[in-house]
């Protein structure tokens, strides 16, 4: 038997602690529920120990019963041993109803509560009959901070999260909350990646002490969105060939030494376990500041949720100004 890989751990500001790498379950096409509960033991028996999933992926069930599964073959001793992030859907963005909402996640999942809960975007819509991410003009609804985070608050009370926090917001956007919160943010999920680098939120999170996941640490070369600048840099070919790792093992420990957590999505059972090799060699110097000199751009940028009568009428006002 392979010798088990331990993930390093976060303590973030809630006082509980997060494994510093998450396998994310937000990437279709989707294995079937079973297929993917397989896959999720299987990531357990390899060493993942942090979970990512949303209600807007359809994956709560099948992570829920993985963490079952690998609870009774004694793959792990108790639910304390995996660490699971769930996330607020957009329609459900209103301060009555979060709660509501993580207990339908909760319900999903199988268990007594989610380890990390977070708002999923700074949106609302009005509630449909699905949890699809894409938006037309007329579902658009006023997303009230101040309402929603009070409701992400009560979950926290209620032992429904153990910790709370958000996904997709810019630095404007946390500073508002922090100007009314009695709990604040534990975590900020946001697009990071070599090619899109997020200094001024690494720093601005460093500051107010709110740990960053790092969604798309590879680029992402799906089907509506996506880039290859991360796993087509010549930069990170020439530091993989040199120190005989992967494009990808470069790519992840690059973020892990940016003091963030990345969230990486692959199903593929090597690839899986390639990706947790990251936390026993360092970059050199020189390697990160060749990383530094990476033309920089936004993958996705979220122009769905741009409308002429919305909310956000730019993509400077969604990101205030961050893009």
């Amino acid at each position: 038997m392979e010798k088990e890989i331990i993930v390093p751990e976060i303590l973030l500001n809630s006082g509980h602690k997060m494994p510093t790498l998450g396998l994310g379950n937000g990437s279709p096409p989707y294995p079937p529920p079973d297929q993917l509960t397989s896959i999720l033991v299987g990531a357990i028996a390899t060493g993942y120990r942090h979970f990512d999933t949303a209600s807007t992926y359809g994956t709560e069930e099948a992570c829920g019963r993985a963490v079952v599964a690998a609870l009774e073959c004694g793959l792990i001793k108790k639910r304390d041993d995996i660490f699971v992030t769930s996330k607020l859907h957009i329609g459900d963005a209103h301060r009555d109803l979060v709660v509501p909402a993580l207990k339908e996640t909760i319900r999903e999942l199988g268990l007594e509560y989610v380890d990390l809960y977070l708002i999923h975007w700074p949106i609302r819509i009005k509630q449909r009959g699905d949890k699809k991410l894409t938006v037309s003009e007329e579902d658009m609804l006023h997303f009230d901070i101040n309402g929603v985070w009070e409701g992400m608050e009560e979950c926290s009370n209620l032992g429904l999260a153990k910790s709370i926090g958000v996904s997709n917001f810019s630095c404007a956007k946390l500073t508002r909350i922090f100007d009314f919160a009695n709990i604040p943010p534990a975590v900020n999920q946001v697009e990071m990646n070599v090619a899109w680098q997020q200094q001024k939120m690494l720093q601005f999170c460093k500051e107010k002490n709110i740990h960053v996941c790092a969604w798309s640490p590879l680029g992402a070369n799906g089907a509506f969105w996506g880039t290859c600048a991360v796993m087509e840099s010549p930069v990170l070919k020439q530091i993989a060939a040199t120190m005989n790792k992967s494009i990808a093992q470069v790519a992840l420990r690059w973020i892990y030494e940016q003091g963030a957590s990345p969230i990486v999505k692959s199903y593929n059972k090597e690839r899986m376990k390639e990706n947790m090799q990251i936390f026993d060699w360092e970059l050199s110097d020189e390697h990160v500041c060749e990383i530094q000199k990476i033309p920089q751009a936004k993958g996705f940028k979220g122009e769905m949720f741009i409308f002429p009568e919305g909310q956000y009428k730019t993509l400077e006002e969604l990101w205030d100004g961050e893009i």
